[in-house]
This record gives structure tokens, sequence and C-alpha cells, in this order.
């Protein structure tokens, strides 16, 4: 049972953003003031990444732990409320997320995925990922 009433889960589920996260900001920050010039939610490219380098081929995208599903074993069996909504819509992100690397992948495309805690915890890391996917000189 749902401890918010229809009017306040709406609320809260309109305020959740699909593009220009903190996480994608800290990522896209950290590219940014090092010099690499990227498109953000290019709608262009299948799956519409979070950050896109074109004359690379490199797509990034910023997956949050609860719509995608991080250790979904251990977890879908902590969701209360709406259980078989939920567990529906998680589990077919989870399986468009593998659809949409597979066709990128297949098209010739490197696709980096990274969690936000991992973003968030260590986004130099991440950033050295990229560089490492994107090989020598910046995109432009």
């Amino acid at each position: 049972m749902d401890k918010l009433t229809k009017e306040q889960r709406h609320k809260n589920m309109v305020a959740v953003k699909n593009k220009d996260s903190n996480i994608e900001l800290v990522l896209r920050k950290i590219l940014w003031d090092n010099g690499y010039r990227y498109r953000k939610n290019y709608s262009k490219v299948y799956g519409k990444p979070d950050i896109v380098f074109i004359g690379k081929k490199v797509a990034v995208f910023c997956d949050s732990e609860f719509w995608h599903g991080y250790s979904w074993k251990e977890n879908k069996d902590k969701i209360h409320s709406n259980k078989d909504f939920w567990i529906k819509k998680i589990e077919r992100n989870m399986e468009r997320d593998e659809e949409v690397n597979k066709k990128l992948e297949n098209e010739g495309w490197t696709v980096l995925r990274f969690w936000g805690k991992e973003i968030t915890k260590n986004p130099r890391e991440c950033f050295e990922k990229i560089v490492k996917a994107l090989g020598k000189g910046h995109e432009i």
C-alpha cells in the first residue's frame, strides 16, 4: 500500500528528471572542464544517450540505481508499494538498456554505462574510462 496519496505520488513522479540529473551534470562538468566537447541527450543516436561523442562513436549513459535495476535480484524484494507495476517497469528498463547496448554496438559504437553512485563516488575514474574509450585527441 502506498503511503502517499495519488496526488502526492504524481507530484513526486513528475519531479523525477530524465535529463540533466545531478549525476549527468557531474560527469559532463568534468568532461567540459578538461576540454572534451559532446552532445547531450542526442536524439539522433538510438537510445538517446546522456552524453555522445559523435565522431568517435562513444555513447555514455548515466544510470540511476532505482530506474535501471542496480543489484536487481537483491533489491526487487525491497519494493513494497505497487510492486507489480514497478517490477514490470524496471525489468523493462533493464531489457531496453540491453537492446540499446546491442544495437549501438552492432552499429560500431562504444557504449559506456555508469551507475549514479559510481559517478558520485569517483567521477574521475568514470572520466578516465571515457577518455580511454575516446582514444587520443579531443572531440570538437
